[in-house]
């Protein structure tokens, strides 16, 4: 929507983007909690070699007990209430259009979700509680967690606000290298000049890197081009977070691995528990704002101001980025989206390689050496169906396919349709 705001010269109204931002927090809350408690904690709670009728949401059912899990729900259930209330319903609501919001929140509404965001406080509260009880309180995870089996050392990509903190609906994109010093920062189309995409022979997922460093191959460590996204690269690029309990929970965490940057990927599922806490304070922060309920929600549409339009957010798994070239009409005629899992695709590669070569031992697997292989880009919480795509027309860049080998196949500009 952000993309339409440009091409249509409407950006929202100060209460509309309040209303996006309180939407997309509780969007967080959600998200962030079933892919912890259905994706990630099973691993911790139940135990990584458990079978998998047991490592996994009814598992951890029977470890920590059936009224703990009930309230866990419960407390869910207050965000996707906040995002029905937005949005018109709990699923897919489609509430944002180009210049607004498509309906006011009224006052009663507002006293809702007030009511739902301190539940929703609760679970960023129980959740980091969860997380102390039962994977850092247990040394054998611990040295899961700060080892070198499952530590991918890249760049970082991710968003700040004006003061430099995490931020997930606007600001600016900010990239730290694999030491934590500042590398770029850019916002909206210029991001052409920063990253740079790669089509695999054997793959339908492209590999992004970073374009002034050059392509280097499927290689982490000082020196590569390649960059991970998601709430690690958020708590590895931002300065903190802007809320009491989050900012704690985040301090913690820095003097847990001895400061900064974080490249161990077990680390995402701590970050992500912290994030769900810091949009659990801005949903509470958002709605104690009387003057959200003005009923200046949206702008006229006047027509096409602009035939190009990128927007740029943090989705919940990483930064996506959308980018669209429109007709006078505002018919979509070239589209490049890079989403998170793009985004992650050589890192992701990489921790599965290390992972696997730690722990298959003369080609001998079995169902729990199979799921440490899979732990290592759980944290990740991948999405294949978002990121395999192929978009074809005269968007401006160039890439490059090559085989499996490494050998370069061919140059594709402006994406000729082969």
């Amino acid at each position: 929507m952000k993309a339409a705001d440009e091409i249509f010269g409407v950006p929202p109204t100060e209460t509309a983007r309040k209303l996006r931002e309180l939407f997309y927090h509780a969007h967080y809350i959600e998200d962030h909690m079933e892919i912890l408690y259905a994706l990630g904690l099973p691993d911790f709670i139940c135990g990584p070699t458990a079978s998998p009728a047991e490592r996994n949401l009814i598992g951890v059912v029977k470890k920590v007990g059936a009224d703990a899990v009930k309230q866990v729900l419960k407390w869910r259930f207050a965000a996707v209430r906040i995002f029905e209330i937005l949005g018109g319903k709990p699923s897919h609501p489609v509430a944002a259009i180009p210049g607004g919001w498509s309906k006011r929140l009224t006052e009663e509404e507002r006293q809702e979700i007030l009511k739902y965001a301190d539940e929703c406080v609760e679970l960023g509260k129980f959740t980091l509680k969860a997380l102390k009880d039962f994977v850092l309180s247990n040394p054998e995870y611990v040295e899961l967690m700060k080892g070198d089996v499952y530590k991918v050392v890249t760049n970082y990509l991710g968003t700040v606000d004006e003061n430099g903190k995490v931020a997930y609906y606007d600001g600016t994109q900010k990239v730290v290298d694999t030491k934590g010093n500042v590398l770029y920062t850019f916002r909206g189309r210029e991001y052409l000049d920063y990253i740079a995409e790669r089509t695999l022979e054997w793959s339908y997922i492209k590999a992004p890197y970073l374009k002034k460093l050059g392509w280097k191959g499927f290689v982490d460590g000082e020196g590569t081009s390649l960059y991970s996204v998601g709430p690690l690269a958020r708590f590895n690029v931002g300065d903190g977070f802007d809320t009491p309990l989050a900012q704690e929970a985040y301090e913690e965490m820095v003097e847990f691995f001895g400061g900064k940057p974080v490249h161990n990927t077990l680390a995402y599922h701590w970050a992500r528990a912290i994030e769900l806490m810091h949009c659990a304070e801005k949903v509470k922060e958002l709605a104690s704002d009387e003057s959200i309920t003005d009923p200046n929600v949206r702008q006229e549409i006047e027509g096409v101001k602009s035939h190009e339009g990128v927007g740029i957010v943090e989705a919940a798994r990483g930064t996506l980025i959308h980018h669209y070239v429109v007709d006078d009409q505002g018919i979509v005629q070239d589209a490049n989206l890079i989403v998170a899992t793009t985004h992650n695709k050589a890192p992701v590669n990489i921790a599965i390689r290390r992972a696997a070569k730690h722990f298959i031992k003369d080609g001998k697997v079995d169902e729990g050496i199979l799921n440490f292989v899979e732990i290592a880009y759980r944290p990740y919480d991948l999405c294949l169906a978002c990121a395999s795509h192929n978009l074809f027309g005269k968007m401006p860049v160039e890439i490059e396919i090559y085989s499996h080998e490494g050998e370069l196949v061919k140059t594709l500009r402006n994406f000729e349709k082969k």
